[in-house]
């Protein structure tokens, strides 16, 4: 998490500044506040907490703003977690003047989660990294550790 010397903030980091990082250096920033996290983790209220090789958590503590209309949290904030979590994990194993994205995920909603639930964890873990596709899994998780939702992502991999 970020401390006090290493408040959060929120942007983009440029293509230059992301390939002379590892994926790791580059997730490690994100988690330790040395770099800015992207905007939509502002606007949801994540935070990156956790990085290391092949693994990334993500945490939340949902509140009136994530409900849908029927009074739950929106399927999209799990989806939003378990995307950046586990695209981040796999990130995390790239070298210099690589990068990832999304090229498809599903996501399984196993527990409502609601305002009541508190914080809860994404957990993404690489399954595979390869030369042009990564995979991984990612779980969420209360803090009995209750799996809430869980997902499976494959990332493009490619020269940045």
């Amino acid at each position: 998490m970020s401390s006090p010397a290493n408040p959060k903030t929120y942007g983009t980091v440029s293509a230059e500044g992301r390939r002379d990082m590892t994926g790791l250096e580059f997730v490690q920033g994100l988690a330790n506040g040395t770099l800015p996290l992207n905007t939509i983790a502002e606007t949801l209220g994540y935070d990156v907490v956790e990085a290391a090789n092949g693994r990334v958590v993500v945490s939340i503590v949902p509140t009136d703003r994530h409900l849908n209309p029927s009074g739950t949290v929106h399927g999209g904030l799990a989806a939003t977690l378990l995307d950046s979590c586990m695209g981040l994990a796999v990130q995390t194993t790239l070298a210099k003047g690589l990068s990832q994205t999304t090229v498809e995920f599903k996501i399984s909603l196993l527990r409502p989660i609601t305002p009541e639930t508190g914080l809860i964890h994404a957990e993404g873990l690489v399954l595979n990294a390869g030369r042009r596709v990564g995979t991984a899994e990612g779980r969420i998780t209360d803090q009995k550790g209750r799996l809430l939702a869980h997902g499976t992502t494959t990332c493009l991999i490619f020269a940045s």
